[in-house]
């Protein structure tokens, strides 16, 4: 990986802190290493191989069993503490570790000594790199800061719309919201991984000047950092956080969807239509508005008037039927009465308990919703006990999509929450995981094997729970598309392997306009090409949000007959490429190597691969670089040094190292195989 240089502000602390009188005492314990001074405690312990945790908390002990992303045991590691001269040290593998008398810290490469990540003073007189705002009752604004590094790269912290790649110099909220999913991972150029191990509403600040995470409300510091590659660094951070089941082989194919089917024959038409036509299909979704009312989880018979026959036609007919399943109540529901009774919504510090307002069948205004708290173990058992009652055990529905899993609150206000976990502002990005966990948990113990759902949002570990994440209600434009790889490859590098788009978006877009059949078809090369590949979205002519709501047709046929033939071609790709699919997800599940990667996770010595924003590697042997641009009829692209790529449908060799440019007409996505790699690009 490129080799940068030292911040001068890092000399500066470094020579300040040397310096400085004595003020802190170390001591190991089990294992670990433990700085005191100034009524504050900082404890660095191996947590893995060529890792280490930190934790950091003023005026206490420190506290274990906090809200966080770290499974509960780390993986063995051989380490050593050291403890002299005025400082401690903590060597594990190729990480080592070091804080100073004035608890100051400092990672370095063991095997040549270089610095990869050190904390750095706001002020040389105070604040220091650890900064505690009092809130009451032990809680606190925290404040970690860290150098900065001229030219250093940084990438992750989930998925975001400003369509950076590297984020560096941007200012990234820790919240979540529709299509931005907070997960807070980063991965650097200069050799290092971090976890901000905290589920805090905060921030994170790359400035030139400095690196600063902050909680607005928590009680303690807590992070993650690891030293090496970013593939490797992927292995460890999943076995730290939990890796991915296996995905079925059915979620590898194509899934149709649209907002929205309206009843159970719309829905089967649709799928005896594919088949008619000979197109390969593996998944519809029957969206929202489906249920009598919202929180109730259960079929309107006035619309799904036979579930049964309608699931057992589709499982004759080789489809997996998915549902959406929200986690909000409407006060209309024959559960919200119970829900509130034995405290199951997610409470409120002031205030009534209601959340959103938003549209229910047999009223003519929005009424006020709840959410239920998932991070409350009995609320998740009693919203399981419901879907397995109303969709598992009658009609052997296993997979759900869990839309609006944010929570989407109206308005977004986590100071006022209060969850079972704990403040709003404290544990706040948990919700999308530990609703993923309800459905994880409930179907391992309702013995099904097989899990998967569909998620809105996401956080640190949602992965160990069968989440795949879609990229939320997006454009439906090249500019749009352009901001999903970069989305879709900071995802990659937040540990979460199964990822998709709303094929063509999602806020629009008419059938019927060959600009847009343009935009389809390109995004739709794109989806053949992703790690889970499903059509979806609200086409014009739309209707007002409300019950009887539906969208424009979305079926590949939908789009004309130039654009449809283009997009058959495509699912019979898919479809052949489906075992190297499902090799890719096998390797997510053992060793947490994302299907989607950037061209660095496989070539890092290559410098040019870490500014590579707009294409990709599926797998180790394609790479992926799909058109961005209206009226595109070619690409350039950049093929990484140290290996021979091959044009998948020229069959021209090209040594690496070099962008190409290559013809691209509309039915054609550049596909660059590496080292002779064999796949099944053409029939």
């Amino acid at each position: 990986m490129p080799s940068l240089p030292r911040s001068p502000s890092v000399d500066q602390s470094a020579s300040l802190a040397q310096s400085s009188p004595t003020v802190g005492t170390f001591r190991e314990d089990a294992g670990a290493l433990e700085w005191s001074g100034r009524r504050e405690t900082v404890r660095i312990e191996p947590w893995g191989p060529d890792a280490v945790r930190v934790r950091a908390t003023l005026g206490g002990p420190l506290l274990d069993g906090l809200p966080g992303a770290l499974l509960g045991s780390p993986p063995p590691a051989a380490a050593t503490v050291k403890i002299e001269q005025g400082r401690g040290r903590v060597v594990n593998g190729a990480l080592t570790a070091e804080i100073d008398a004035e608890g100051m810290v400092r990672f370095t490469a063991t095997d040549d000594g270089r610095e990869l990540l050190a904390e750095e003073r706001a002020h040389f007189w105070w604040p220091g790199p650890r900064l505690y705002t009092p809130g009451g009752n032990g809680y606190h604004r925290l404040e970690q800061r860290f150098a900065a590094y001229e030219d250093e790269k940084l990438y992750g912290l989930g998925q975001h719309q400003h369509g950076l790649f590297d984020q560096k110099g941007a200012v990234v909220d820790l919240v979540q919201r529709n299509a931005e999913v907070s997960i807070p991972v980063l991965t650097s150029s200069r050799g290092y991984t971090l976890l901000w191990n905290n589920p805090a509403i905060g921030r994170v600040e790359l400035a030139q000047t400095g690196t600063r995470w902050v909680a607005d409300s928590a009680r303690q510091i807590d992070y993650w950092i690891t030293a090496g590659d970013p593939a490797p660094a992927q292995e460890r951070y999943s076995a730290v956080t939990g890796r991915t089941p296996m995905l079925p082989e059915w979620a590898a194919g194509f899934w149709q969807c649209k907002l929205r089917y309206r009843t159970q024959e719309e829905l089967l038409s649709v799928a005896r239509e594919y088949k008619r036509r000979g197109l390969p299909i593996d998944a519809i979704v029957c969206d929202f508005f489906h249920w009598t009312h919202l929180g109730e989880w259960k079929f309107d018979p006035a619309e799904w008037p036979d579930p049964a026959a309608m699931t057992r036609e589709l499982e004759e007919l080789g489809i997996r039927l998915v549902v959406s399943v929200w986690p909000s109540v409407s006060p209309l529901s024959e559960n919200h009465a119970p829900m509130e009774q034995l405290g199951h919504f997610i409470g409120t510090e002031y205030g009534p308990i209601a959340h959103a307002d938003w549209p229910d069948k047999e009223v003519a205004e929005p009424v006020q919703v709840a959410f239920y708290d998932a991070t409350n173990p009995a609320a998740r058992d009693f919203v399981w006990s419901r879907v397995r009652e109303n969709y598992l055990e009658p009609y052997g529905i296993r997979s759900f999509w869990l839309d609006a899993c944010e929570p989407e609150l109206k308005p977004g206000f986590s100071a006022n929450l209060r969850y079972h976990a704990g403040p709003g502002l404290e544990v706040g990005n948990l919700y999308p995981r530990e609703n993923a966990r309800t459905f994880y948990e409930g179907m391992l113990a309702a013995g099904e094997e097989e899990v998967v759902t569909l998620n809105r949002s996401a956080w640190a570990g949602s992965q160990r729970y069968g989440a795949a994440l879609w990229s939320g209600d997006i454009g439906t434009d090249f500019a749009t598309l352009r901001r999903q790889i970069a989305a879709g490859l900071n995802t990659a590098l937040s540990g979460i392997p199964w990822w998709n788009t709303d094929i063509g978006g999602f806020h629009g877009g008419d059938p019927d306009d060959e600009a847009y059949r343009e935009v389809m078809v390109r995004w739709f090369q794109f989806g053949a090409l992703s790690p889970l590949m499903r059509l979806h979205g609200f086409r014009d002519p739309g209707m007002p949000l409300g019950p009887s709501m539906t969208g424009g047709p979305n079926e590949i046929w939908s789009y004309g007959e130039r654009a449809g033939e283009i997009l058959a071609w495509y699912l019979g790709l898919r479809e052949r490429l489906k075992p190297y699919v499902l090799e890719q997800m096998r390797a997510a599940h053992e060793k947490g190597v994302p299907p989607m990667r950037p061209l660095f996770l496989e070539f890092p010595d290559d410098e040019k691969t870490w500014d590579v924003a707009d294409a990709y590697l599926f797998g180790p042997d394609l790479l992926v670089a799909p058109v961005l641009e209206a009226g595109a009829t070619s690409r350039t692209a950049y093929l990484p040094a140290g290996a021979r790529w091959t044009d998948a449908w020229t069959g021209e060799e090209y040594e690496g190292g070099r962008a190409v440019t290559v013809d691209a007409p509309l039915e054609r996505i550049p596909l660059f195989l590496r080292d002779g790699a064999a796949l099944p690009i053409a029939p």
